[in-house]
């Protein structure tokens, strides 16, 4: 099992809009790198919801990969602001995941205390000015960032 941390703003999808929700599609990305790293999902893979452009940003939640190599939708509806015109369903640019609720935990972990906790290195949103929406944790950071939040 791998693990990864995903970004949302709270008030576009928050971890409150996914416990409601159950599942949802990690759709709507739009960048070829966060794209790949969800090509690199697995089913059963475990991912922390990073709220972003919050007061404090940090690690809210967790999610478990529970389906891969979808179709981002969006890409095709002229009406949503991730409609990609040079994407065709014969050739699709962008994938997404599903991705569900498995808990929301006590108390935040924010940027700031990241920051304390890790290097760049361990975890990569913790470097100044990193806006990927998809990153990978490494086992042994993942491990700690379980310890440092708790049961959710």
């Amino acid at each position: 099992m791998a693990y990864w941390l995903m970004k949302s703003e709270p008030d576009v999808y928050g971890i409150d809009h996914l416990q409601q929700d159950g599942t949802t599609l990690w759709d709507g990305i739009r960048n070829y790198q966060a794209r790949n790293f969800m090509r690199t999902m697995a089913i059963g893979d475990r991912a922390f919801f990073y709220h972003s452009n919050a007061k404090p940003p940090g690690v809210v939640g967790l999610m478990e990969v529970v389906e891969t190599g979808l179709t981002d939708p969006s890409q095709f509806d002229p009406s949503s602001k991730y409609f990609d015109p040079q994407s065709k369903p014969e050739a699709p640019r962008w994938d997404c995941v599903r991705l569900r609720y498995v808990g929301t935990f006590a108390t935040m972990l924010s940027l700031d205390a990241l920051r304390e906790q890790f290097s760049v290195e361990e975890l990569p949103v913790v470097r100044q000015g990193n806006r990927l929406s998809i990153l990978p944790v490494p086992d042994a950071s993942a491990a700690r960032l379980l310890t440092l939040l708790g049961p959710c």
